[in-house]
């Protein structure tokens, strides 16, 4: 295992970088946000994302070194984030590492995000381990794996249109409210009654493991032309009717590909992970089905660099190294074992 190992995140408007000792021991971990710069425009700007990435990589590598004590000579490799992803804002930390990596003569490793955030489940809970289910739910991913030791994930389902956390931001959008809108639909559903309003849960019976949330997006669309203008409580209500319809169909097909798959443990990871409701009723259908249910701490259930760090040491001690031809990419299955973690090189 590489003893230390430096990770860099930069995929969409974070900047992150940390410092982790053979895969499990975190040393420093520092993400700057971009909030102010994307509140104007209420969503992520992929231009502004990678010019303040330009502006900021050494700071937060240098910072992350600082928190850790350690130098950047006793790094004994870079692992960073090559998609999926906003291509610009990839650049900027492929570059930087890539370049940190030729100057101290240490080796290189691409991470695939979704195998970071995996990884993070598994850093935070020594529990963990193959067999498991693991459900990614974020802005751009919505998507259920089985993951096995010494294999690529098995993708056994994911959304056919948006993504969970897409359409929490969409609707958090229609409500009038602020950005960055999940964080905010959340906070505001914990005022409204989730059963004020019956939106449907689309494909939550049907068979197989996808999911669909392009059809609750326009539900909720629906609803909030009809009841123009709409008052505090009731903008509260939609909100909580629809986080209560948006996590029954997690659970419910998370559910499935346990019973399915006769497996009893599941990964819950991605920004959508950090869901208080999410997690209250993941708990009490763990409770109900006897599976053991595991989410990383909030901080890294959004981007971060400390899942970087940890995927790429695995992926180091397996003797994978890259070279500066390495390049990244917006899209590219996690089911392909190099990017995973499984299979040849």
């Amino acid at each position: 295992m590489p003893e230390i190992v430096l990770g860099i995140e930069s995929s969409c408007d974070e900047m992150a970088a940390a410092i982790v000792r053979r895969g499990t021991e975190i040393l420093a971990s520092v993400v700057r946000e971009q909030v102010d710069v994307h509140q104007p425009y209420g969503g992520v700007v992929p231009e502004l994302a990678s010019r303040d990435h330009v502006r900021t990589v050494s700071q937060v590598v240098a910072g992350a070194l600082r928190q850790s004590g350690v130098s950047d000579r006793e790094l004994s490799g870079v692992a960073v984030t090559v998609g999926p992803g906003l291509l610009g804002s990839l650049l900027v930390g492929l570059s930087f590492g890539k370049a940190l990596s030729y100057r101290l003569g240490i080796p290189v490793v691409g991470v695939h995000h979704l195998a970071g955030h995996l990884a993070a489940a598994e850093l935070c809970a020594e529990e963990l381990r193959p067999p498991y289910i693991g459900l990614v739910v974020s802005g751009g991913h919505t998507a259920l794996y089985r993951i096995e030791e010494g294999a690529a994930p098995a993708l056994l389902g994911e959304t056919r249109d948006d993504a969970v956390g897409e359409a929490f931001d969409k609707v958090a959008k229609l409500l009038g409210l602020p950005y960055p809108g999940g964080a905010a639909l959340s906070a505001t559903a914990e005022r409204g009654d989730p059963r004020a309003v019956d939106f449907p849960r689309p494909m939550q019976e049907e068979p197989g493991f996808d999911f669909s949330y392009s059809g609750l997006k326009t539900a909720v669309a629906l609803e909030v032309e009809s009841r123009r203008p709409l008052d505090e409580a009731a903008v509260a209500d939609i909100a909580a009717s629809f986080e209560a319809a948006a996590t029954d169909v997690l659970i419910s097909r998370a559910r499935r590909a346990l019973r399915e798959e006769g497996i009893g443990r599941l990964a819950v990871v991605g920004g959508v992970a950090a869901n208080r409701l999410l997690r209250r009723q993941t708990a009490a259908a763990a409770g109900r089905d006897g599976f053991r249910a595991f989410f990383p701490p909030p901080e890294f259930c959004t981007d971060n660099a400390v899942m970087i760090a940890a995927a790429g040491a695995h992926l180091l001690r397996r003797g994978l190294r890259d070279d500066l031809q390495l390049t990244c990419f917006s899209r590219v299955p996690l089911s392909e074992g190099r990017w995973a973690g499984g299979g040849e090189d």
